[in-house]
């Protein structure tokens, strides 16, 4: 499989911005991360990162036809980018939602995603394992496992 692993605002400053709650590994130990498993699994992921919603669209609409599942924490753009929402609706392309806190244990605004409704399913509050969670669900359901 190939996996599109999308991050959002703020996500680059991971392992510095509040580690109390996002964990102490930097994004790039998590892309690497990610690939290692991947190439495990006889599969490859490209990680993309932005701060910018329009960027994030352009990869979305990107990855039809290239890539076989999104992996996606769209970070604050969770909670307002309807854009984001018609972007995933618009491809057919997989996707799982996922946070490394658990939402639902902050503040109000975070309870509710508008992305949600077109992923697959959303993870939360598992940390950086979320990730691969997410890319195990996919793998076991191509071998018909999930």
């Amino acid at each position: 499989m190939k996996f599109l692993i999308i991050n959002g605002p703020n996500l680059n400053l991971l392992g510095r911005r509040e580690p109390g709650i996002y964990g102490e590994n930097t994004y790039e130990s998590l892309c690497r991360e990610l690939e290692i498993f991947a190439a495990d699994h006889g599969s490859s992921a490209v990680c993309f990162q932005s701060n910018h919603e329009g960027a994030i669209l352009d990869a979305i609409h990107g990855a039809q036809g290239e890539y076989d599942a999104i992996i996606m924490n769209p970070g604050a753009y969770t909670h307002y980018s309807y854009a984001i929402l018609d972007a995933l609706k618009a491809v057919d392309v997989p996707c799982i939602e996922v946070h490394i806190s658990n939402v639902h244990q902050r503040e109000e605004f975070r309870h509710k995603s508008v992305t949600a409704p077109a992923c697959v399913g959303q993870i939360c509050g598992l940390g950086l394992y979320g990730y691969r969670a997410a890319m195990t669900y996919f793998l076991e359901r191509e071998e018909g496992q999930g």
